[in-house]
């Protein structure tokens, strides 16, 4: 990679959206902790401090050593960032009141800035924080202001050094895009050279390197990730690669059968393994929602074991995993919280013999689709939606049965059909059914009944990490919940989604 921005995290759930927005100019960035990250080179043409949920003014509060940075490279500093940089060269940092939360009205003092160059004044901006500067540190000016911020920007004197106390990586903030273009290219001087073409380039001639002449098992579901992760893969080492696509009883209605003919048509070398019975009883009297995630976790590593074992001289196994995964899983980068568990993220346990290659790891969902349109894969599967690793089985709360699961693989097929008879797929990021541990009356015909609820969820989004519900027809929400309860066996309710996230997840569970 020829230029790169580090972004150094310091625990904000906003840092990977300031990389979002980076890889959108074509910018290549990497997010690290802050305090274990690379020694800059001359690829590094500018560095990043992101937002952190801690306090500048905590006693354990964390601490960077900027000196071969701070007048070397390019820096800004977001919203934790720059009371970090104030507070550490000279500045003073006070409690606010009140938590400043929501959109602001900024005010441009110093247009002429490199960093606020053809950004109207006032401009929009989105605000997130509990502390604000009181003075700023020494050799420094002021760049922008609000009504309750007074220094909402400032930079330091005959340096490139910046500051933001707003977060301009995110959609509430009108112009802040801009705003970080203007810091990659007028400031850090990036050339925006980043494309899909050079990732495959790179990252098959890095497969290749890592892999060398060993084997690989690639853990395929169906999904773009995988897909992408397989193609990849098989433009690096070719017949190395051995594809298992695993049934593990949790896939969507006659989703195993069209999954394998799509794959033998590529021309991947393909095994299909029926372990239902083996998910399902790992799964008997589990309702806990981390508890099944864990449980799949468990038993697709003991299948991959088992499978492993017949092909001769494997060492390597391969997952379709993307940044989104590892970003909710564990807090790899700084001290991000965790918001789930992904069976596919974390490494195998030591009885198992093989080594792991996650070629998308870095990339988020709508990269991973770009990925796949330049490796010349079908429309059909670039254009799926995503669909969980632990399958149904989050999608079915509570308890995991065959009675339920026939149910919801039912409603949820009734669901996608009508979204894509109504040329209603492609506007929708994903969708799917969720069968609810609730039931309640109902009258269908001359009978009281007493069943399942359905729950409908359809969303918008990029990357996964943030969403909105959509607003599907009036109309069609009618016909598929009139369908669903007439020929679905066991419900007699359906219900809409209309939570975003945050504060709710995609899935349920």
């Amino acid at each position: 990679m020829n230029e790169k921005i580090l972004i150094l995290d310091f625990g904000s759930q906003f840092t990977q959206l300031i990389g979002r927005r980076l890889r959108e100019m074509n910018v290549f960035c990497e997010i690290h902790p802050y305090h274990h990250y690379p020694k800059p080179d001359a690829s590094v043409k500018g560095i990043i401090l992101s937002g952190s949920p801690y306090s500048v003014m905590d006693e354990n509060a964390p601490d960077i050593d900027l000196a071969h940075i701070r007048g070397h490279i390019p820096l800004l500093g977001i919203c934790f960032g720059s009371q970090y940089l104030a507070r550490r060269y000279g500045g003073s940092v006070h409690s606010s009141l009140s938590r400043e939360y929501g959109r602001a009205t900024l005010e441009i003092t110093e247009p002429v800035s490199p960093l606020f160059k053809d950004i109207p004044s006032p401009t929009t901006v989105w605000m997130s924080h509990g502390d604000s500067i009181e003075s700023l540190p020494v050799n420094s000016i002021n760049l922008a202001s609000t009504s309750d911020v007074k220094y909402a920007a400032f930079r330091f004197l005959n340096e490139d050094t910046y500051a933001v106390q707003f977060h301009p990586e995110v959609y509430h903030s009108v112009h802040g895009k801009e705003i970080l273009r203007n810091f990659a290219f007028n400031i850090c001087k990036c050339k925006g050279d980043w494309t899909p073409s050079c990732f495959i380039e790179s990252t098959v001639n890095e497969l290749r390197a890592k892999v060398g002449k060993e084997q690989v098992i690639l853990a395929l579901s169906g999904g773009v990730d995988s897909t992408v992760a397989a193609v990849l893969l098989h433009k690096a080492i070719g017949k190395q690669l051995h594809c298992i696509f695993v049934d593990n009883g949790l896939l969507r209605l006659n989703e195993y059968q069209s999954v394998m003919k799509s794959y033998e048509e590529m021309g991947l070398n393909i095994t299909g393994v029926d372990a239902s019975g083996v998910f399902l009883s790992a799964l008997k009297g589990i309702s806990d929602p981390e508890s099944k995630r864990k449980a799949i976790g468990r038993t697709f590593i003991e299948v991959f074991h088992k499978e492993s074992g017949k092909i001769q001289d494997a060492t390597w196994l391969a997952q379709g995993t993307i940044y989104p995964d590892v970003i909710e899983s564990v807090p790899v980068h700084g001290h991000s919280a965790v918001i789930k568990s992904h069976h596919n993220v974390g490494g195998l346990p030591d009885h198992v013999p093989l080594k792991i290659v996650e070629p998308l790891r870095m990339l988020f969902k709508d990269e991973v689709r770009r990925i796949g349109v330049s490796l010349g894969i079908n429309k059909d599967l670039i254009g799926r939606h995503p669909f969980p690793g632990p399958g149904l089985a989050i999608r079915l709360l509570g308890e995991i049965t065959p009675e339920k699961l026939a149910i919801l693989r039912h409603a949820d097929d009734i669901f996608i059909r009508n979204l894509k008879k109504d040329n209603l797929y492609d506007k929708v990021w994903q969708a799917g059914a969720i069968l609810l541990p609730v039931k309640s009356v109902g009258v269908m015909g001359d009978e009281r009944t007493y069943e399942y609820t359905i729950a409908l969820r359809a969303v918008e989004s990029t990357d996964g990490m943030t969403a909105d519900w959509v607003h599907l027809p009036y109309d069609f929400l009618m016909k598929v919940s009139n369908e669903i309860i007439n020929k679905v066996k066991g419900i007699n309710r359906v219900v809409y989604d209309i939570s975003s996230k945050p504060p709710a997840t995609i899935e349920w569970e």
